[in-house]
């Protein structure tokens, strides 16, 4: 009897799975808290035999070397990788035994040089699925760039060995194997992933265009490097713990739980560099908040975003959360590294507020007043979508500053004049506006509920060339 479960975090478009046969498992690419795969092996009296890592991550910090000090279970990479713990270097087609199944390190460079596919076959040595990690995604391939400089390498190279990898190994298995991908739909390791989390490769030779049959080298070269952003900066961080090492998520817990009266958060908050991160949802941020925190609500996409604006996981971080979500918020900063959490607000904050205390707020305006505001003024608009949501349709006249760039692009704002700024949902605009209010730039209006309400109004919209601030 075979299980294979994919273990899907949405937050961080990320796939982890849960591999048994006849009380044995292995995890592939793990969370770095561990506890659902102990569980998972504990309910069905199994013994995790391996823990396999498709390569070192760059988005998340994986939980390989907790879980291995849990189970005493060896950390598997694939062919030259050298993490600075001991671990097993598979071979390039090296088999490793699991109840009555076997899994098979494929080396599949191009993502970076160590990127490796798990095969897991049957007992009648059938090819069942791959784990492709970030080789192959769905609708997509990995992105070529990340390890260009820690490898002296190209990333048109590195697309090179991508397409080789693809055409030698993968292509030529059966239709029918299934593909458990590291990542899907929103995550910064792709272009164009679908929303599915796992498909046939059959259906991914029809629909990923990567994987077009009479596609040439060059073809695959220039497709796959067009249009790569820049990586968000807190890879490198998350790179560097997943190769040379992490505390285990309890020591991380241990140092963050830490709560802190009115007084003593203002004390830090004044005399040390930690920035207030408040973690509320938008409606209640923007309502009221600590003067100069910055918003990123828990429940959007929280972790991707942190490491994206902030960037240095080593920055001391404040948190106001909702009550009784303090552990999950640790947690969560914890999967992309942001361990240095000096403490939380006690009793949220509500507290601030009943120790009339000062505080801010971001003014707002629905999309209708927006329309009626256009037909009587010339107004400034600053839209934080991404660049292809801009393209697809916009405001007319409204620049694109994507979110994931504002820090970059700070003096294209208006330091006095009123001006308006929106998203798709009203998510985004707010984590911009505390952004800008924390730079000094007061001046703005949050346009509440995005583009979706905008689109609702008579405001003439366009589409076409994006005049992107970059």
């Amino acid at each position: 009897m075979m299980k294979v479960e994919q273990i899907y975090t949405g937050c961080l478009a990320q796939g982890a799975y849960y591999i048994e046969s006849k009380g044995e498992a292995a995890i592939i690419d793990p969370l770095r808290e561990v506890a659902p795969y102990l569980k998972s092996a504990q309910k069905n009296n199994a013994k995790i035999k391996y823990i396999f890592e498709t390569h070192f991550h760059a988005d998340f910090v994986s939980g390989h070397l907790t879980l291995s000090r849990a189970t005493g279970a060896p950390i598997v990479f694939g062919p030259s990788a050298d993490p600075g713990f001991h671990s097993i270097i598979a071979k390039d087609g090296q088999e490793f035994s699991l109840g009555d199944m076997t899994i098979v390190a494929i080396h599949t460079p191009g993502h970076t040089m160590e990127s490796t596919t798990y095969l897991l076959r049957d007992n009648e040595n059938k090819d069942i699925a791959i784990f492709s990690g970030d080789t192959l995604f769905l609708g997509d391939v990995g992105r070529p760039d990340l390890a260009q400089k820690l490898e002296n390498i190209t990333q048109e190279e590195l697309a090179g060995m991508l397409f080789d990898s693809l055409r030698n190994k993968i292509m030529p298995l059966s239709d029918e194997v299934m593909v458990y991908p590291a990542h899907g739909a929103g995550s910064a390791c792709g272009k164009k992933m679908m929303k599915e989390t796992m498909d046939t490769l059959g259906n991914q030779k029809k629909m990923n265009y990567a994987l077009r049959q009479n596609m040439t080298r060059a073809e695959f070269i220039k497709e796959v490097t067009d249009g790569i952003l820049p990586p968000p900066k807190y890879f490198p961080y998350n790179v560097k713990m997943n190769k040379s090492g992490y505390d285990d998520i309890e020591k991380v817990l241990d140092r963050g739980l830490n709560p802190l009266n009115t007084e003593a958060f203002e004390v830090l908050a004044n005399e040390t560099d930690a920035i207030v991160l408040d973690v509320r949802h938008q409606n209640d941020f923007v309502k009221g908040h600590v003067p100069q925190s910055i918003f990123i609500g828990l429940d959007g996409r929280f972790a991707p975003w942190v490491g994206a604006l902030i960037g240095d996981v080593s920055q001391p971080l404040l948190i106001i959360a909702p009550e009784g979500r303090e552990e999950e918020t640790i947690i969560r900063l914890s999967r992309v590294g942001f361990d240095n959490v000096l403490g939380y607000l006690e009793g949220g904050f509500k507290t601030w507020e009943n120790a009339n205390k000062e505080f801010d707020f971001i003014n707002g305006i629905s999309a209708f007043v927006l329309e009626s505001l256009i037909r009587k003024v010339d107004v400034t608009i600053f839209d934080v979508r991404n660049e292809s949501e801009y393209i697809s349709k916009n405001i007319k006249n409204s620049q694109n500053t994507p979110l994931d760039f504002l820090n970059e692009h700070l003096n294209k704002f208006p330091r006095k004049d009123i001006f308006y700024i929106h998203c798709a949902g009203g998510y985004r605009s707010v984590i911009a506006s505390s952004i800008l209010k924390k730079r000094g730039i007061h001046n703005l209006v949050n346009v509440q509920e995005g583009f979706k309400a905008i689109e609702a109004t008579g405001i003439k919209l366009s589409d076409g060339i994006c005049p992107t601030v970059h």
